[in-house]
């Protein structure tokens, strides 16, 4: 019932090859070089997202230290500098082209549909979920009835404890061994392209604000080949990330004499607390900010705002706060909730992370003013 929902956006795919020239052909003939390496690069202001890495038609990039590295010469196609989150962004022209308009000033976190608060209901969620386990639970609903066939997340690599990596989860068992908060940037769009690979038709992508931009940035300019299986887009709240090598490995390691492998959970509630097996060790915030990804500093958007659900903690003790923000995101939470997934109580109920959610989107976008 819920697949027929969705089945008129699975078309046929075009090829490749033909798209991407008619595309670039729309284009300004601007290298990499140009544009992406001297304004946003060279600059600092590069999340590494990967977008331009994914969507490089002819392979000139290659992601490399948490970013694009330019591998052979650049055909100067133009088209990496139209899916760059950090590149000539405007606020009023995306979220006119998401939601139809734009936002209104007493929206201080984004347009928005409704504000909820809930939790997932399967046990098996709750017991390695985040905080309610509400985006694990919005995944396997939709896998189960068949919404998605996929989902973009972050995994933990296998080489590094704690090192977050991209993910393609086709079963819930993947789903739920994704769940969690990663601290250290996963460049989720990386696993696109694997994907594509396995002819994947209909994927849910969770990500970080920034990756929510760049791909609407990728719907905007029209790369279906990227786009066209994307069914929901659940943004994250996030602050900041930190670097690995500075919080896991100097501090949490170094400082605090613990194994990374005996760390099961990190989390903020105020402060950032780390969870091993057998204790919880604290590490403020302040201490915690030093370790932060200097790109994270011109990032103006908290809430995840151009997504279909943006999530987050927000101070909730086994609750998630949640943001529906458009049509597509609506039917799906209301679907999931409907059919048991989830336990759902008004927001009026948490005026705190309603607070908190507030003062941190308006603390945001003062960057967005700056810029």
């Amino acid at each position: 019932m819920y697949a027929r929902l969705f089945q008129k956006v699975l078309n046929s795919r075009v090829s490749s090859y033909f798209f991407y020239e008619r595309l670039a052909m729309s284009f300004d003939k601007v290298s990499f070089e140009e544009t992406l390496g001297t304004s946003v690069v060279a600059s600092g202001k590069c999340v590494g997202c990967g977008a331009c890495v994914v969507v490089c038609p002819f392979s000139c990039l290659e992601y490399m230290k948490e970013g694009p590295n330019l591998v052979k010469e650049c055909q100067v196609c133009g088209i990496c500098a139209q899916v760059c989150p950090q590149y000539e962004w405007s606020w009023p022209k995306m979220e006119d082209f998401v939601f139809g308009r734009e936002r209104k000033a007493e929206e201080e976190s984004g347009v928005y549909r409704r504000l909820v608060v809930a939790r997932a209901v399967d046990d098996r969620i709750v017991k390695l979920c985040q905080d309610g386990g509400v985006v694990t639970a919005l995944l396997s609903f939709a896998l189960e009835n068949g919404l998605i066939d996929s989902a973009v997340v972050s995994g933990i690599s296998p080489e590094k404890p704690l090192y977050p990596a991209p993910r393609l989860a086709t079963t819930f068992e993947e789903i739920l061994e994704c769940a969690g908060t990663r601290y250290f940037y996963s460049p989720n769009i990386l696993a696109l392209t694997e994907g594509i690979k396995q002819k994947k038709t209909s994927t849910a992508f969770v990500g970080t604000p920034c990756q929510i931009r760049a791909i609407r940035k990728m719907q905007m300019c029209g790369l279906k080949k990227h786009t066209k299986p994307l069914m929901f887009l659940i943004g994250l709240m996030c602050s900041e990330c930190f670097t690995y090598e500075g919080l896991a490995e100097k501090h949490i390691r170094d400082t605090l004499g613990l194994n990374l492998n005996d760390v099961i959970k990190i989390n903020i509630k105020g402060k950032l607390l780390v969870k091993t097996k057998t204790e919880i060790r604290t590490v403020p915030l302040v201490t915690a900010k030093q370790y932060g990804r200097e790109s994270c500093g011109f990032c103006d958007d908290f809430s995840s705002e151009l997504a279909d659900i943006s999530t987050g903690g927000l101070g909730l003790d086994g609750w998630t706060f949640i943001i529906i923000r458009t049509e597509r995101g609506e039917n799906l939470f209301s679907s999931a909730e409907k059919a048991g997934y989830l336990n759902v109580k008004p927001v009026d109920e948490e005026t705190y992370a309603l607070n908190l959610l507030v003062k941190l989107s308006k603390k945001k976008r003062k960057t967005r003013e700056v810029c």
